[in-house]
């Protein structure tokens, strides 16, 4: 933490929060406890005032470092993405069949349920999805195209 007298702000006061709740929820501190130092800590005014607040308690433990990939994969928009593009232009395209055909099948139902054909409102669902998944996927022919 900075020198004792300097002046705290909201996001360590809001820091020592966090680290005041951590300590509640593992045992460290009793609820009428961890509610008077949590009162204390909002009308802190400097850093010393804080570190008061957490000094009987032990420092959060660091947390490990995300494991990385041997292979790490290259962006969408790169060459030789080896087929991660197409799996999510398939991944959008069984999306938006699978809900065409659960709006048509309520459409469907609905119809038959009252006798006559119904405002078809799927239309709105299903086309405009369509349309921009179709654009999208003509545009990224194209970009391949022109860059050979």
């Amino acid at each position: 933490m900075a020198e004792p007298h300097l002046r705290a702000a909201d996001s360590d006061r809001a820091a020592v929060a966090t680290t005041l709740g951590r300590a509640m929820s593992e045992g460290r501190l009793t609820v009428a406890e961890y509610d008077e130092r949590l009162g204390r800590a909002y009308a802190a005014r400097t850093f010393g005032e804080l570190a008061e607040l957490t000094t009987d308690l032990p420092a959060p433990a660091p947390r490990p470092a995300p494991a990385r990939s041997a292979h790490p994969v290259p962006a969408c928009g790169s060459r030789g993405y080896g087929g991660t593009h197409q799996a999510v232009h398939q991944a959008a395209w069984g999306s938006w069949s699978s809900t065409a055909v659960i709006v048509l099948l309520i459409w469907g139902i609905t119809s038959l349920a009252s006798g006559q054909f119904l405002y078809f409102w799927p239309f709105w669902v299903i086309v405009p999805w369509g349309a921009v998944l179709l654009m999208g996927r003509l545009g990224e022919r194209a970009r391949r195209r022109i860059s050979g």
